[in-house]
């Protein structure tokens, strides 16, 4: 069940006739939201077009709407693509909770398996045994084939490795935020993905909007001006100056400020693969284009000059 090759490799994701995973996932967050069925539809193609396998969703999306939408589109192929879902955002992590959200999504999915199942956030109220527990069995029933955290630290998530170790299972697959403004996940996540062999679907590689240079411009407007939880999450003024620069970059050498976002998570030495999303075909374009955009370790270097570097997860930084 597992392509568990070691620590110095990471997990292997494949769908169910052995198609591996795509360097991009598609992330559904939008579908039956800012995106209608028209526009749903229409992105999805693209991303098969493209050759994306590999395609997230969760329980907590558009009251399920995204869910519903994925499975039907996800239906006629559904043996070669990788589908993604999480559970436990809301209500906890714990049996009862769980086990109701998974047969919801399931349903909605239209799915007798989830290839991959994500706890989408830690709850430190429930013993990790009891979730593991419930997680292994849904894998022992062949329900489940690939276990995954979301929004986990990484103590978190090795926390929650052993507590998979007692029922001999294991976390595959983490889903971090990673972007140009949001580099922590470089000090401790990445790391560990790399030396425990479990791969990472980080999230937000345009930081919400931010890395496109729209909000630059005057009368701007998107979740950074519609969210505060985004204002806040992006608010800070060097990450704003950090777009800019970037966006000058891109102008610079012909490329979209997206393209070249969404490369450079991509080119990260534990080899993730970014999450990426949009309303629009139009507005999704950019960010599939990194698929085939040679980022270079000088480029790489140069654009993450732009950005502040997070210190190093050592109480000796002066002798690193």
């Amino acid at each position: 069940m597992f392509a568990w090759h070691g620590p110095w490799m990471k997990t292997l994701l494949t769908s169910t006739d052995s198609t591996p995973t795509s360097k991009l996932v598609f992330g559904a967050m939008q579908f039956g939201g800012t995106a209608d069925q028209d526009a749903s539809k229409a992105m999805f193609e693209a991303c098969i077009d493209a050759g994306i396998t590999h395609f997230d969703t969760a329980n907590a999306y558009t009251e399920g709407q995204s869910e519903s939408i994925l499975g039907k589109l996800a239906a006629p192929m559904r043996e070669k693509l990788i589908i993604a879902s999480k559970i436990g955002y809301r209500g906890g992590s714990g049996r009862s909770n769980l086990l109701g959200q998974f047969n919801d999504s399931r349903r909605r999915l239209g799915a007798d398996t989830i290839d991959v199942l994500y706890l989408h956030r830690y709850d430190p109220e429930i013993d990790l045994r009891e979730t593991f527990g419930t997680l292994a069995e849904l894998q022992g029933k062949h329900q489940i084939r690939y276990i995954g955290v979301s929004n986990f630290a990484a103590w978190q998530v090795m926390k929650a490795q052993i507590a998979a170790a007692e029922f001999e299972t294991r976390i595959d697959i983490v889903q971090p935020m990673y972007s140009l403004v949001k580099r922590q996940a470089e000090v401790e996540i990445l790391p560990m993905c790399t030396d425990q062999g479990i791969a990472a679907a980080t999230y937000s590689p345009l930081g919400g909007g931010l890395l496109t240079g729209k909000y630059g411009r005057a009368g701007a407007s998107g979740r950074l001006v519609s969210d505060k939880r985004y204002g806040a999450r992006y608010g800070q003024a060097s990450m704003h100056e950090t777009a800019k620069s970037l966006s000058t970059f891109a102008k610079e050498i012909g490329v979209a400020p997206a393209t070249l976002a969404v490369a450079w998570a991509m080119s990260h030495s534990s080899a993730p693969t970014p999450i990426i999303s949009g309303r629009s075909v139009a507005q999704l374009r950019p960010s599939l284009e990194a698929l085939d955009f040679d980022m270079t370790p000088e480029m790489r270097e140069k654009i993450s000059s732009l950005s502040i570097t997070p210190p190093p997860a050592t109480d000796r930084i002066e002798e690193v």
